[in-house]
């Protein structure tokens, strides 16, 4: 049988509504998650990753309610981050129904929690995510707090070290590529996938489904992830929420003609 990669939409949440950015700004309001999470049931999607953009940078944790009525709608695996510093958090997110929580800002500044969560939750549920930007000199540098805040971390380090501490999966995004939908970062990517050997998440730019293909064969990522691609339809943007079919992804990755992505 065919190896598929996982591919992974994922839904940003400001206010308990569903936004998307561009390059980590201007969140534009597409909708509400939980009508999303049915219509991802009904497309059969893989697994999804909730964020809460806001969740840091104002001090608070992701609704574990909200975590909680979308564990009561989706069929399938989800993982839920933002704001969560603690191991009682992680719980509370855990117990609500998401399978995995994704760290950030706290793993950067804390790194020891990833050891204390990987031992008391096990490495499965801990997703270290990691915000990469470009500055002036071409040299990239991670991010915290929604991107506002840049922090003296070499991205593919800081990846290597979350492995080494028990992080179950690393998820990276390119904040330069997000929104973008001209393609991932392949290099970032293949960097990372390259130092660690758990499996990497990549984020950030996807516009086609040929942008999935490319980054799994060249990135090397094990998952690929996506915004735009999933919410949006048509040069203009227009709001549509869409997943590809088995058969697309068949075609995606068995080197056979790719037919257009349907909602």
């Amino acid at each position: 049988m065919m190896f598929l990669p996982r591919i992974i939409p994922v839904l940003l949440l400001k206010d308990k509504g569903l936004v998307k950015t561009l390059r980590f700004k201007t969140p534009r309001y597409i909708g509400d998650p939980i009508n999303a999470v049915r219509i991802f049931n009904d497309l059969k999607a893989h697994e999804l990753i909730f964020l809460d953009i806001r969740a840091s940078q104002e001090k608070r944790t992701i609704s574990s309610e909200l975590v909680r009525t979308i564990g009561d709608e989706a069929f399938m695996p989800f993982a839920a981050g933002g704001g969560i510093r603690t191991l009682d958090q992680m719980e509370a997110i855990l117990k609500a129904g998401a399978e995995k929580v994704v760290i950030n800002t706290s793993a950067a500044e804390n790194p020891g929690l990833i050891e204390d969560a990987a031992k008391h939750f096990g490495s499965q549920s801990i997703i270290v995510s990691i915000d990469v930007k470009q500055n002036l000199f071409n040299k990239q540098a991670v991010r915290i707090k929604d991107g506002r805040e840049k922090i003296r971390l070499n991205p593919v380090d800081w990846a290597r070290r979350a492995a080494d501490l028990g992080a179950g999966e690393i998820l990276i995004n390119s904040m330069d590529k997000d929104g973008m939908m001209t393609g991932y970062d392949l290099d970032l990517v293949r960097r990372v996938s390259d130092a660690v050997s758990i499996p990497v998440i990549a984020c950030g730019g996807a516009g086609r489904l040929e942008h999935l293909r490319e980054c799994y064969d060249q990135g090397r990522a094990h998952a690929l992830a996506a915004g735009s691609l999933f919410v949006y339809h048509g040069p203009r943007k227009a709001v549509l929420i869409n997943y590809p079919s088995k058969a697309e992804l068949m075609a995606l990755f068995g080197h056979q003609d790719i037919k257009p992505c349907s909602a």
